[in-house]
């Protein structure tokens, strides 16, 4: 027998599922990312609003009390990127992709690794980082005091991609963390070593519950990681597989909720990289093809955007104004009433969490914008 069809819409309601956007659920700053595993954050703002989309009651002041806490950190984590997760998180899966993160540094850098020496580079830095929380900059002016006739990009990266490390947030930042963070020691600044022996198939059932049900490419564009199904093969992984409707196979687990495909899903505005728009190879149960280069940049931006009915189906943007802040929503079509109340709505929600002293929250509706602003 062939395994269960899955169809685009029961991904899309499965995926909602998992990323606490078909209702938003009371629960906390570090459980809630326990449970979507890592939210990427090279900027610091769209954490916080991917936390706002998914929690009921979720304040700023309750992300950046758990990160002065040192219970949630942002750090270098899934493909090398800034992630905000768990403090236990990082300490217990950052080994499971020292392999790949090694990899992805030696791809077509080989040579340029040669021009210093790694132990050593490693060392240093990890003497720096232990005196005191330092930024890149500091550590390029380290690289090139230390390692004349260094790459200092590449030793940068390796630096990266080889110690744990997690950036220092700030109390009074505005969005929990200063435009040019400093970077510490993991294991110093968390008390903790990490994890030696966190395997991959740990990582990955974590991805799955996460962002699933999902194709081996799903989870190697998701995590970063190689050899993804050998590493899901090995005992206790307990899978079920299905198909979609192009006849891949999808992997889950056992116990995961997958909703009926007829399950309401809410209007939904969602930060810049969200998960949503990240985490597949095969991005099609959130985004139309045509829609996409709307949204994801040539640059490799991802756009705010919005979901109606569990799609993505506009951008949004803020304008600052003599009587405050807008938001202005611009959608790829024609939304019908009941979708423009319900965003109007959300979006006035949204800019009380943005702006809470604005006097006036203003939500605007631009003309249908299917040609794009690229």
């Amino acid at each position: 027998m062939p395994p269960p069809l899955l169809t685009r819409r029961a991904l899309n309601r499965a995926t909602l599922a998992r990323q606490l956007l078909l209702a938003r659920e009371r629960a906390g700053p570090v459980r809630a990312l326990e449970r979507l595993l890592c939210v990427q954050a090279q900027l610091a703002r769209p954490p916080f609003l991917a936390l706002w989309a998914r929690l009921d009651g979720f304040a700023p002041a309750d992300l950046s009390r758990a990160a002065l806490a040192r219970e949630v950190v942002r750090a270098p984590f899934l493909r090398g990127t800034l992630q905000l997760l768990s403090a236990r998180d990082l300490l217990r899966l950052r080994a499971a992709l020292g392999p790949s993160l090694e990899a992805a540094l030696r791809a077509g850098r080989g040579r340029r690794l040669e021009t210093f020496d790694r132990p050593a580079l490693e060392g240093a830095a990890r003497g720096c980082l232990a005196d005191a929380p330092c930024t890149f900059d500091a550590l390029r002016t380290l690289v090139a005091d230390r390692f004349p006739g260094a790459d200092a990009d590449v030793a940068l990266l390796a630096v990266r991609y080889t110690l744990p490390l997690v950036q220092v947030p700030e109390a009074g930042a505005p969005w929990g963390w200063p435009g040019a963070a400093s970077f510490a020691d993991a294991e110093a600044w968390l008390g903790r070593p990490c994890e030696a022996a966190a395997a991959p198939q740990a990582l990955l059932r974590r991805a799955l519950a996460a962002v699933g049900p999902a194709s081996v490419a799903d989870l190697a564009t998701f995590t970063g990681l190689r050899a993804v199904r050998e590493a899901l093969e090995g005992p206790g992984a307990g899978l079920r597989t299905f198909r979609d409707e192009d006849g891949r196979e999808l992997l889950d687990l056992a116990d995961a909720p997958r909703p009926s495909e007829d399950v309401a899903a809410p209007v939904r505005f969602l930060g810049e990289f969200d998960a949503i728009l990240l985490a597949h190879a095969d991005r099609r149960r959130f985004i139309d093809d045509a829609h996409r280069p709307l949204v994801v940049t040539n640059n490799g931006l991802v756009r705010a955007c919005f979901l109606v009915d569990g799609r993505v189906e506009g951008t949004w943007r803020t304008e600052r104004g003599r009587r405050g802040t807008a938001l202005v929503v611009e959608p790829f079509a024609t939304l019908d009433g009941a979708a423009r109340l319900a965003l109007g709505a959300e979006g006035e929600a949204l800019l009380r969490f943005m702006e809470p002293g604005a006097r006036v929250h203003d939500v605007r509706f631009a003309r249908p914008n299917a040609a794009g602003r690229r």
